[in-house]
């Protein structure tokens, strides 16, 4: 098991938002965690990214994978006063060119613009390059359909897709549907 959670439970303002929840996830699979608005889904990843600690039970990793793992939560995590060229350099950890992720992303002829220039949409596929900028095994991500049109949700899919089908694992929560046929998706319900 690639990352595996034991027992766990959180609390927030004297609130259970879960507990005794257990779940696995290998290579190549994705992990939807679904529930309502306050339920506890962000919460949940971020523990698994080690932002928070879990107020009972364990997350366990293989020992390989810990250090290896993209975050994307609700704030895009970029910065306004650098083109998008320059936010791409300073989240790459592979040898991708730069230019290459923005034509994938849709955002070719933006390099050198800055984000606060650009729409909510924008700015979210600028976010979702470092999925691309990244080598890591394993990605996390809060909402990442968030603020996305119909062809960002496209571009996010294929992203998706290709990284499940090389073997790579993905924890998410969604509010909008997955469009992924045949591939391995398992669902932990928060709440219901």
């Amino acid at each position: 098991m690639l990352l595996t959670g034991t027992q766990l439970e959180s609390k927030r303002n004297h609130r259970t938002l879960f507990k005794a929840l257990n779940f696995e996830l290998d290579a190549g699979q994705l992990l939807l965690v679904e529930g309502h608005n306050g339920s506890g889904k962000t919460t949940l990843l971020k523990t698994l990214a080690g932002l928070r600690e879990p107020d009972a039970g364990q997350v366990l990793w293989e020992a390989e994978y810990r250090p290896q793992f993209v975050w994307l939560g609700h704030a895009n995590g970029i910065k306004d006063d650098l083109t998008a060229l320059e936010n791409l350099r300073a989240m790459q950890t592979n040898s991708l060119p730069p230019k290459t992720v923005l034509e994938q992303m849709g955002l070719a002829g933006h390099g050198n613009r800055f984000p606060r220039h650009f729409s909510a949409g924008m700015k979210r596929r600028l976010a979702l390059c470092r999925l691309l900028l990244s080598d890591a095994p394993l990605w996390i991500l809060d909402e990442p359909q968030a603020a996305l049109d119909k062809a960002g949700i496209r571009l996010f899919e294929a992203l998706l897709s290709g990284h499940l089908q090389q073997g790579g694992s993905v924890v998410m929560t969604s509010h909008h549907d997955i469009g992924l046929e045949g591939q391995h998706i398992r669902r932990l319900g928060l709440g219901t």
